[in-house]
This record gives structure tokens, sequence and C-alpha cells, in this order.
């Protein structure tokens, strides 16, 4: 096994346990925090963290990319934008909290102003670790990013479940974005040797700026594009119905982080290592698209399965109007991970002119369904967004495949197979169980335990190149666990 693949999966192995840990933590906090608090409650958390993403975006205009993506790199580099992403921290935190009045009077919502005041904080604390995080990846040393974000999460659900029992209210899930922050700081600068020499170059920013520039503005455009839906849904409907929806969105970043969180936060650096072996990078990108198609669909059609008893069991009744949107979300949630992949392709391989007018092809698209909401409604929106995925993964396809030589269909082709098996599967067991007197534990975990069972014997069975792929990463994981607990022995 060469050095790169060994230290990548290595890095896979510690991001994905630690993903898990992270989210296994926050998912308690969640459910818990959901049975103490109201929808409208996480509505305006809802509003607030929109404003907080648009607003990082420009706290960093793309350097932490760059500094991935550069081989050639000297102190004054990481120096130089460590002291921008200070300085830009201190000027959103400035610029978010003088304008909370205007915000909060354009949602008629008096409760946003402390919120958005206290929530504008996020930048400048954020931006004191942000360098140190991208050198870990840089360098694959993800066992120090797992310990300390699960750190941080634990201790910061802590802190938001105590002030929830106190009576807090949208208080205890401020503080517990403010407290992750913070505690990230302390545990990353104690884990981390590097620290930022007094010395700034606008030199080294342009020379990081030329490829950064282009990943920004794409950035840019993908966040509020990403994030627009709660504005919308925030100025038009009540606090409760962008809680409903923002739970259901949240939900389905189970699939995103699971399928494909932690090898595209791998896979990046990986690529950028081998950017110039064309050949085995197809072969990577190829078996990436493999196993994240067979991860994704496992995750969806379980999900969308036991998605009525879930929410119920987990949030309670209360939350019970989130079930809709949750389902229909799930049936475009194929789109990121595959898209996530195509977009890793091109900026690993320097292409951000082209990374940048692929996202405005994508956003001309996704403009269509702002319109439908607004027009409309949400429910219309919801189904709008699986034929603005398929367009949009299509095009991401079809920019990734044409700059590195693959057939379009050979990134299609696993895509389409785990989704016809995939919703024969799901089809079939509902049909199967909808007349079942059992209570909803034992009905989900019946359903759950069905699709799971029946997925992998049919990949099995027709011997897919998806499953084939997963198995080949499973047995090179299991030969460095093993050559680990040989080396501790």
């Amino acid at each position: 096994m060469t050095d790169l693949k060994e230290k990548g999966l290595r890095a896979l192995i510690w991001d994905f346990f630690g993903k898990l840990g992270t989210h296994a933590s926050s998912f308690v906090v969640t459910i818990v925090l959901a049975r103490l608090l109201e929808p409208s409650d996480f509505g305006l958390i809802a509003i607030v963290m929109v404003i907080v993403s648009l607003a990082t975006v420009f706290s960093d205009i793309g350097l932490g990319g760059a500094l991935i993506q550069r081989k050639k790199l000297h102190q004054i580099h990481y120096s130089s934008v460590f002291f921008f992403n200070v300085l830009a921290g201190s000027f959103l935190t400035l610029v978010t909290y003088f304008s909370a009045p205007w915000i909060a009077t354009f949602y008629e919502n008096e409760q946003l102003l402390p919120v958005i005041q206290a929530a504008s904080f996020l930048f400048v604390i954020s931006a004191f670790h942000a360098v140190q995080t991208v050198i870990l990846k840089k360098e694959l040393k993800y066992e120090i990013l797992t310990k300390v974000n699960v750190t941080a999460s634990i201790a910061s659900g802590v802190i938001g479940v105590a002030l929830a029992f106190g009576g807090a209210g949208v208080w205890s899930l401020l503080a517990q974005l403010i407290s992750r922050e913070i505690i990230i700081n302390i545990v990353i600068w104690s884990k981390t040797s590097w620290i930022p020499k007094l010395a700034f170059s606008f030199k080294a920013l342009k020379q990081l700026w030329s490829y950064g520039l282009n990943m920004f503005l794409a950035e840019m455009l993908d966040t509020l594009y990403e994030k627009a839906d709660y504005l919308i849904i925030g100025k038009l409907f009540p606090a409760a119905t962008l809680g409903f929806f923002h739970q259901a969105k949240q939900l389905n970043q189970f699939v995103t982080e699971y399928s494909a969180g932690s090898l595209m936060s791998v896979l990046f650096p990986v690529l950028s290592k081998i950017q110039n072996d064309l050949p085995k990078f197809q072969r990577v990108v190829i078996k990436s698209a493999g196993v994240i198609s067979f991860v994704s669909f496992l995750l969806l059609g379980g999900l969308y399965l036991v998605a009525d008893e879930l929410i119920v069991l987990l949030l309670g009744e209360k939350w019970v109007s989130s079930v809709f949107y949750f389902k229909i979300i799930l049936l475009s949630g194929f789109a990121y991970p595959i898209s996530a992949l195509m977009v890793n392709v091109l900026s690993s391989r320097g292409k951000s002119k082209a990374f940048l007018r692929l996202e405005i092809y994508k956003k001309i698209i996704q403009t269509a369904n702002f319109y439908i909401l607004y027009a409309f409604g949400i429910e219309a929106f919801l189904y709008s967004l699986i034929v603005s995925s398929i367009l949009g993964t299509s095009l991401n396809i079809y920019f990734a495949t044409r700059e590195i030589n693959l057939p379009f269909f050979s990134i299609v082709r696993p895509v389409i197979v785990q989704a016809m098996i995939a919703v024969s599967i799901v089809v079939v067991i509902q049909f199967a169980t909808s007349h079942l007197q059992l209570a909803d534990f034992l009905i989900m975990l019946l359903k759950g335990l069905l699709f799971l069972l029946a997925y992998i014997h049919i990949n099995w069975l027709f011997k897919v190149k998806s499953f084939e792929y997963i198995k080949e990463q499973f047995k090179s994981i299991l030969e460095i666990l093993k050559r680990r607990k040989e080396g501790t022995a």
C-alpha cells in the first residue's frame, strides 16, 4: 500500500469516526433540545445561522482552500492568512452587530436583535483557529481534528442542554454554538505546534488570491443559494414553520456527512497531491463515485422508510410537521455527495475558473426554485428541488469528467444502479409492511433491517462494482488496523 493511500485511509478512518462521535453527541443534544424548546426557537436560530454562514465566507475569501491546494508554501503564507482572517472576522463582527436592528426590523421580530448581536462574535472567535485547521487537513492529521471536534461537541452540548433545562430558550442554542467555537480554539491551540509569526505580506496573499478569488466567489454563491430558502421562509412564514423546515434539513445532513463528508474532507488534500498523475487521479475518482453512490442510497432509502416513526420517536409529536419536509428533501439527497466529489475534482486540479463558471450555471437553475417557493409555497419548492438536483449534479459530472478525460457515464452509472436498487426495495417493503399492527419502534426497526439486508444482498448477488469498491476499502482499512495493533503490541 502506498504511503499516500495509507495516510489517506488513516485520515478517512479518523475523520469518519470523529464525525460519528461529534454527530452522535450533537444528535443526542438535538433530541433533548427539541423536546425542551419550541419549533419557533429553532426557527430563530436558523435565521441567525444564515447570516453567520454568509458572513463566514467573507472571513476567509477562499484562502484556506488555496493553502491546501498550493504545493509550495512558506511561513509567511500561513501567518498572512491568519492575520487576515482575524482582521476580517473582527470587521464582520462589527458589521453584523450594528446591522442587527435592521435585520430584526426586516423580519418583524424583535427577539432577533439581541440574538444576532451575540452571534456576531462567532466570526472573530472562529477566525483564530481557521489556519490551524487548514494545516492539519493539509497534512492529513485528522486524528487531532477528530479529538478537537468531539471534545468541543460534547462540552458545548452539555452547556446547551443545561441552559435549556434552566429555561434559557433560544439562548441555549446560541450558547451551544459560541461555546463550541471557544472550546475548539482552546483545544486546537494546545494540540498543534504552529504559531503565527508577527509578519504579514500582501504579496503572499496575492499568490494565494489567484486561486482563492474564484473559489471565494463560487463559495459565496453556493452559501447564498444554500441558505436563501431560510431567508425566504423566515420572511414569508411563521418562525415555527421555519423551525420544522430547519429540523428536516438538519436531519438530511446525516446523509451528507456519512455518505461523503469524511471522504470529501480527506479527498481534497489527497487529490491535490496527485493532481499531475492523471491515471491515478481517474482511478481514485471512479472508486470514490462508486463508494459514495452505495452509501448515499443505503442511507437515503433506509431513512425514507423509517422517517414517519423516526421523527416522532426522537423529537416528539410536536415535530410531526417535519416528516413531510424530510421525506421530500431525501428524494434530492443524492445530489450533494456526488456533486461534492465532482467539485473536489475541479478544485484539486486548480481549475477555480471552471469551478466558478459551473457554480453560476447551477445558480441560474436554482433561482427558479426560489421563485417557486415565493409564488407557490414550500411543498412546490421541495418538489422542484428534486428536478434542480438532477440538473445540477449532471452539470457537475459533465464539467469534472471533461476535465480529467473520463466518460460521463463512468460516474452516472453507479448513481443510476444504486438508485434503482434502493427505490425497488423501498416500494416492496412499504407495500409488505403497510398493514402491520406494531409499535412505532418495532415497525421502524423491522423496515430498517429489511432494507439493509436486501440492499446489501442485491449488491452482492449481482456483484455491483460499487459494492466491490466498498469491500476493497474495508480490506485496506482492516490491514491498517491490523498493522497498527501489531505495532502497539
